[in-house]
């Protein structure tokens, strides 16, 4: 018993003895030094003369569109286009056999070279009065038929071509080589769009535009002096022609409560096709004195909408904020600003309210040419 205890003892002060050597923990070596506040990018909210747009949802659709439908009877012989291409007004583009309608024209033809006489002989005729006027004008009436009928059988030979009746971009054909065509049936052959330039067809709210034109009667906005529209593709780039208006229905439509509106856009390369989907960047009126700040400083949360500014001592503080329509890309700010603050447009996720933060001025940003504001 009395050796256990010894040997008890002796492990004990071996442990004291070791943890008596170990040195004490000292500080590491980023030890007593605090990180540097997060740099974040900040604009300048400054007030300043606007463009208020509104971004409205529409599709494309061709500036003309013509089917080209049989306009004889016939046999497709060939087709002459190629499907999908751009054809030219008056080009062929199919060729039916003709042999019919060419026989006609001759006929026809023929029966007006006989009239034509038959008009120069009752001629001579009524002057020694060997005919009646009756006669004569009887003659000259056959004449006249008889063009028509041979007017007929020109086009008819001609619409054996199948001439295209407008220039633009011509779709799959219909029919093949082989297929029975009737102009009784006006069988469809093809269609042919013209797509430079392009309509873009979209409506706006008649609450919006009724909002809008109190405004303007108020004075709180004047009308906009620009009539130029943007067009915004569906995966969201802006189209780099602008548009103009084209035309506004003078009616509300009853099943939507919108008015139908169209603008005209240039599209010499074709990369515009009628049925995409685009929204139209359409210009309302002028706001003067307006604050405006980048869409993406704007964050939401269960009490509204609210940015991160930079306040005294360079800390972080979250500021509630109203938004009263788009400049662009851009917010405007109806209340919860006055001006000079220092938003915090880039950074968001390392700022958080209290905390310190190093403010860098934001990059120049396209979007404000698009907001068009004069500062």
């Amino acid at each position: 018993m009395t050796a256990n205890k010894t040997q008890i003892a002796l492990l004990f002060t071996a442990l004291l003895a070791a943890c008596g050597d170990k040195p004490a923990a000292g500080p590491g070596p980023a030890a007593g030094k605090m990180p540097p506040p997060p740099e974040v990018e900040v604009e300048t909210v400054h007030a300043g003369s606007t463009t208020i747009t509104q971004d409205l949802p529409g599709r494309l659709q061709a500036y003309r569109t013509a089917q080209v439908r049989a306009r004889v009877e016939g046999v497709i012989e060939k087709r002459l286009f190629r499907e999908g291409s751009d054809v030219k007004e008056g080009e062929s583009l199919y060729r039916i056999d003709a042999r019919t309608n060419r026989a006609a024209r001759d006929a026809a033809r023929a029966d007006l070279e006989a009239a034509l006489l038959s008009v120069e002989r009752y001629k001579s005729l009524l002057e020694i009065k060997a005919v009646s006027q009756q006669d004569y004008d009887l003659a000259k009436a056959h004449a006249k038929q008889a063009q028509a009928a041979m007017i007929r059988a020109e086009e008819d030979l001609t619409n054996a071509q199948v001439p295209a009746a407008i220039s633009g971009h011509i779709g799959r054909a219909m029919v093949t080589e082989g297929a029975y065509v009737s102009k009784v049936d006006a069988t469809p052959l093809a269609t042919i769009e013209q797509i430079d330039p392009i309509y873009a067809n979209f409506s706006q709210p008649s609450g919006d535009l009724l909002r809008m034109q109190q405004a303007v009667r108020a004075g709180k906005l004047k009308h906009s002096e620009t009539v130029k529209v943007e067009m915004l593709l569906e995966d969201g780039s802006v189209y780099p022609i602008n548009g103009k208006i084209f035309f506004q229905d003078m009616a509300i439509d009853p099943s939507t409560g919108a008015v139908a509106m169209r603008a005209e856009f240039p599209n010499p390369k074709h990369e515009l096709l009628p049925g995409m989907f685009v929204h139209i960047r359409f210009p309302q009126a002028e706001s003067v004195n307006a604050l405006v700040v980048q869409q993406r400083a704007v964050q939401s949360n269960a009490d509204g909408q609210f940015v991160m500014v930079v306040g005294a001592e360079n800390k972080a503080m979250p500021v509630p904020v109203t938004t009263g329509g788009m400049a662009g890309e851009d917010f405007i700010i109806s209340s919860g600003l006055k001006g000079g603050e220092q938003v915090i447009v880039n950074g968001l996720q390392k700022a958080r309210p209290g905390s310190v933060v190093t403010p860098v001025p934001v990059a120049a940003n396209p979007a404000a040419d698009t907001a068009n504001v004069k500062k």
